[in-house]
């Protein structure tokens, strides 16, 4: 932690996938600032913290080198040629688990209970028969010769009842892809592959890293896991579950649906993002070497006005999960920055109302809780405070002009887009950060629509979106 008068910072790098060079480009700005801007504390989560660790593991002299050897790591190891991804729309780690696949598929066919449904049912198929006759007798008006046009939505119900489900071969092949123990995920939990052994772990452990941690979601206790660089002793709000390791990594963004869930010494992962983004209630508690936080930048990659209207299952899939990523991730937002503005200062003013009035304890109390909003000349929270923080939160938005591709074109594209925002964050923050917040904490940035520079990018952008398309 810095003991020069700097604030103590953490920054908070959320999930978001094919979004990746949106970090990537807020780190290359930071970097880049005069003077360059640190940070303390990394609060990562699905894809934010594997661009996290990337930076930090790098062992590059200076923090413009670390962008980019991250970009490298993207460019190189994860995400696709344009010219490959147009006929081959898969990033180039989301490979399917072969192994389990065929056990799975061998375990099925060989059990004699999955062919139970081969057994001839004639009542059951006469009724099938009847209730097809019945439909089509609805649709025949007594006096007519012609019928009436059945409808799309009741074609489509008839074929997936009537003709389908009775249909024994049909029947086998649909319980095979839903209830067999294929589950047709990705799967780039191999700890011992080329790929991960490129992520240098132990070098997260070094003197002189700041502090890291990412989350996870618990599956078999249902709670939120933490694993990080130096132990967490009592993480509010979930478990520190140990160091960061490839098998953390892959758990942290296993995302349900897409990519499989990952054991860890019995207990079973997947992604925490969706659960807390990138754990802001816990990160205001947190203490490193005895010292809270001042700041906390906020890089969230993925929002809502970048979903477009699906053309394809490719563009559906990606829908349905940045969809509510981003729902999930401007909610927590929202909650944190009330959460540090109202409702610990709400929580205190209903104790003190509830105290007898005009009593001595009521005056003290109120003299305690008036005492816990002081603040340093910077804004900072008074030592000893443990109820009210008084920092500030920059906020770094992204306007929508970014795909979920997984080719080098959108992390290219992401990457400046994430540049040019974090400039404007960055401008804001100097020109804010000394602004008197006695007792409350500074929001920067909170609402850039009134800034010219913003506008301007988001302009560039639109023009770069239509002659892409």
């Amino acid at each position: 932690m810095p003991t020069n008068g700097e604030p103590r910072r953490a920054i908070t790098l959320g999930g978001g996938g094919p979004a990746a060079g949106l970090h990537i480009g807020v780190l290359d700005a930071l970097a880049n600032a005069n003077p360059p801007i640190t940070f303390d504390v990394w609060s990562l989560s699905c894809i934010g913290a594997w661009v996290g660790v990337v930076y930090n593991q790098s062992d590059k002299r200076t923090a413009a080198e670390k962008v980019e050897d991250t970009y490298r790591f993207f460019r190189d190891g994860v995400f696709r040629d344009d010219e490959g991804y147009e006929r081959f729309p898969i990033n180039t780690v989301f490979g399917p688990d072969w192994r389990s696949t065929i056990d799975a598929f061998y375990e099925f066919v060989a059990d004699p209970k999955s062919y139970k449904d081969f057994q001839l049912q004639p009542y059951k198929m006469f009724d099938y028969v009847q209730q097809s006759m019945s439909i089509l007798n609805d649709f025949m008006p007594r006096g007519m010769r012609r019928a009436k046009k059945l409808d799309e939505g009741d074609l489509n119900r008839w074929i997936l009842n009537q003709v389908m489900a009775p249909n024994p071969a049909i029947r086998y092949l649909t319980s095979l892809m839903y209830l067999s123990k294929f589950n047709g995920l990705s799967r780039i939990n191999y700890p011992d592959s080329e790929f991960m052994r490129k992520i240098r772990f132990d070098r997260l452990s070094e003197d002189g890293k700041p502090f890291i941690f990412h989350n996870a979601w618990n599956l078999d206790t249902q709670k939120l896991a933490f694993f990080a660089n130096h132990r967490i002793e009592r993480p509010k709000n979930g478990e520190y579950k140990g160091p960061i390791t490839a098998q953390s990594l892959c758990a942290c963004s296993a995302l349900p649906f897409v990519e499989e869930t990952v054991e860890i010494d019995g207990t079973t992962y997947c992604e925490g993002a969706l659960v807390d983004t990138v754990n802001f209630e816990g990160l205001l508690e947190l203490e490193v070497r005895g010292q809270k936080i001042d700041e906390v930048w906020i890089s969230r990659i993925v929002d809502s006005q970048q979903i477009r209207k699906p053309e394809n299952l490719h563009d559906a899939l990606a829908n349905l999960c940045q969809l509510f990523a981003a729902s999930v991730g401007e909610d927590d937002v929202k909650l944190f920055k009330y959460h540090v503005k109202y409702d610990r200062r709400n929580g205190d003013a209903s104790k003190a109302k509830n105290s007898t009035k005009n009593s001595k304890a009521a005056k003290a109390e109120a003299q305690k809780s008036k005492a816990a909003q002081a603040e340093d000349s910077n804004g900072h929270r008074a030592n000893g405070d443990n109820s009210v923080w008084n920092g500030t939160v920059v906020e770094i938005h992204v306007p929508g002009h970014i795909n979920f591709k997984w080719n080098h074109s959108n992390l290219d594209n992401g990457r400046r887009l994430g540049r040019d925002s974090a400039k404007q964050a960055i401008k804001t923050y100097h020109e804010k950060k000394n602004t008197s917040h006695p007792g409350e904490p500074l929001f920067i940035n909170e609402n850039p629509a009134q800034d010219p520079e913003w506008q301007q990018i988001r302009q560039r952008y639109h023009e770069l979106k239509k002659a892409l398309a």
